[in-house]
């Protein structure tokens, strides 16, 4: 290999990592990687039924406290 070679692959690789770290900024601001519940749900429960159905008791449970 010569060193031309290694300087176009060191460059493009560079680049593209650039362009992956902006990306990965751009989706911390805009909020991209907030919604640790969801992420929770979806260890603890294993069917969109079971999802919905702990949504409902969620929904009730918060409808007492209120009371």
């Amino acid at each position: 290999m010569n060193t031309e070679m290694i300087a176009v692959m060191l460059g493009v690789s560079l680049v593209l990592g650039l362009f992956g770290l902006l990306a990965f900024i751009w989706g911390l601001k805009n909020g991209q990687f907030d919604d640790a519940n969801k992420m929770m749900q979806g260890v603890l429960f294993d069917s969109v039924e079971d999802l919905n159905l702990a949504a409902k008791a969620e929904k009730k449970h918060k409808n007492k406290e209120q009371e």
